[in-house]
């Protein structure tokens, strides 16, 4: 099995980490009510995904 035959030094360590980067999600339009959601999730305002009524939702009186 292969070991490293130094310690790696902390600059070189903080240099690697440093390119794993948080991205934003992407998000689009929902076509049933045009609220700005999550691409592959239900719509949280009214419930539609690709066509077809998945989720029930509350409404707000």
């Amino acid at each position: 099995m292969a070991v490293p035959k130094r310690k790696k030094s902390k600059m070189r360590i903080r240099m690697r980490k440093a390119q794993k980067k948080a991205t934003i999600a992407s998000t689009s339009t929902c076509p049933n009510c045009g609220v700005p959601v999550q691409t592959h999730r239900a719509c949280p305002n009214c419930g539609m995904y690709r066509g077809r009524k998945v989720l029930n939702v509350a409404v707000e009186a």
